[in-house]
């Protein structure tokens, strides 16, 4: 292992477009100091996800940050948004340079 490599998180939450702002929102509420929002397509239980249209568009959220945080965000997202929206969320733990920017 390279020297100077910390422990953290990745969450990552692939989702629907239209709840952008509000998971955003959200991660500022619980003290997340950075994530990355991309495109995603694929193919799920609620079938394919093109982003053809924007109401069909999915999201791929990516928060790296202390595995403590993480467990209440994902606890967080499962409880506001599970039951209504196509959503699948999961955690690795990471090797990351300059821990001390998450």
């Amino acid at each position: 292992m390279l020297a100077n490599m910390e422990k953290r998180t990745l969450l990552t939450v692939i989702t629907e477009a239209v709840i952008e702002q509000s998971l955003l929102r959200d991660l500022e509420k619980h003290g997340v100091r950075g994530y990355t929002v991309s495109d995603a397509r694929g193919r799920g239980s609620r079938g394919i996800r093109d982003a053809a249209w924007d109401e069909v568009a999915n999201i791929r959220i990516e928060v790296i940050c202390q595995r403590a945080q993480a467990e209440l965000l994902l606890a967080h997202i499962r409880d506001q948004y599970y039951t209504d929206y196509a959503m699948v969320a999961f955690m690795v733990e990471i090797d990351i340079l300059r821990g001390e920017k998450f």
